[in-house]
């Protein structure tokens, strides 16, 4: 097992960098977050057409590139060190491989070539109103009606739901209660019956959106009433992508905090040379590089489909939302008045490390996961 980035790799990393870096500079952030869609379409459009980022972990039969988790992995990583406003996340990591997991051949040719080419925005809509994160609270019921199948129920906290044009739901078959109940639908984003309601969120940079279905017709991916393996491979899947989106940002405030305490000076001196801001610098590093261990390691292990995957997929979500958030809190700390200050760029980093923390549950539930997980 090689832990080192291949010349391939990290040639990749510096493309995904040159273009983010000229795409989503931070003014380019403010400007979108303060859209109610959050992108810019002309720049997804280049994203798809001119990197291939939409593409890249698809399979090649189905209009993808056939890159592993790895490169994912690394894409992410990227895209949380300046916090890119698009629909990625919801896109490529949640609804791609929710097609991937509970789809057919035919399912999948049908829907992940509009992914690939950057012509459709798609959304994972699992969470509801009761704030849980795995099957036990999927509510929202699908009933089949004389050969059609329709949801009834809500979802919260979509990413992207509002601007998705395909929306994959998670729902559980009327009458059912347990795991077996689970199943997987898509649905037109602009379906009869749905309606959509952007949500206000303390993180702008990703937005959410409320779904209400009211006898929405939807089309089965896969067998109804066999989704959970699907969806629970998914939420493992999206935990290491988001770890490792986490661990791009954690590494931007790191950067930001050692650049300032060098610049900054205090008493004749620049405040890096005093004991307090050099310890808190240390202790930084420390969970920053703990981080990308265990970031890398989760990536390889979904890109190998490995039976490490849930285990490590839990490790890494409850470390790294630890060690992000606690990042981007010491940067502020390190700053000083102007880290508290609207102007500056370290709230935009507190705020995207506490969403994400939250997100797919936090350090404290998905050490309750671990630790069921390997039998403790």
């Amino acid at each position: 097992m090689n832990f080192a980035f291949s010349d391939e790799q990290e040639e990749l990393r510096r493309i995904i960098r040159q273009f983010l870096e000229a795409k989503s500079p931070s003014s380019e952030v403010r400007r979108l977050m303060e859209t109610t869609e959050g992108y810019d379409s002309a720049v997804w459009s280049q994203m798809a057409e001119q990197l291939g980022l939409q593409s890249l972990t698809i399979p090649e039969e189905y209009g993808g590139q056939g890159y592993s988790f790895v490169e994912l992995g690394i894409a992410l990583e990227e895209m949380g060190r300046v916090l890119l406003c698009a629909p990625y996340f919801s896109t490529v990591v949640l609804a791609t491989n929710a097609i991937l997991n509970a789809g057919n051949d035919a399912e999948k040719k049908a829907l992940l070539p509009g992914i690939a080419a950057g012509e459709t925005i798609a959304a994972l809509a699992f969470t509801e109103p009761n704030g849980k994160w795995d099957a036990a609270g999927i509510t929202l019921e699908a009933t089949n009606k004389g050969g059609e199948w329709v949801l009834d129920g809500t979802k919260s906290f979509v990413i992207d739901g509002h601007t998705a044009n395909l929306i994959v739901v998670v729902a559980r078959v009327a009458g059912t209660s347990n795991t077996d109940g689970i199943a997987l639908f898509t649905v037109a984003g602009d379906a009869a019956g749905l309606t959509r309601t952007p949500l206000a969120t303390m993180d702008q940079t990703r937005k959410q959106a409320k779904l209400d279905f009211a006898g929405v017709k939807a089309t089965p991916l896969g067998e109804p009433g066999q989704g959970f393996a699907a969806f629970s491979k998914t939420l493992d899947q999206a935990a290491v992508a988001l770890a490792n989106e986490m661990i791009g940002g954690a590494q931007c405030v790191l950067d930001m905090s050692v650049e300032y305490a060098k610049v900054r000076v205090q008493f004749g001196r620049p405040i890096g040379s005093f004991q307090a801001i050099k310890h808190k610098c240390a202790d930084m590093l420390l969970e920053v590089e703990s981080g990308k261990s265990a970031a890398y390691y989760a990536a390889w292990c979904a890109a190998e489909d490995n039976d490490e995957l849930p285990v490590v997929a839990a490790l890494a979500k409850a470390y790294i939302s630890d060690a992000y958030f606690h990042c981007a809190a010491e940067n502020i700390q390190i700053h000083g008045g102007i880290g508290f200050t609207w102007e500056h760029d370290a709230h935009l980093y507190f705020k995207r490390a506490k969403s994400s923390e939250i997100y797919l549950g936090d350090a404290t539930y998905h050490r309750e996961l671990l630790a069921q997980r390997i039998g403790i």
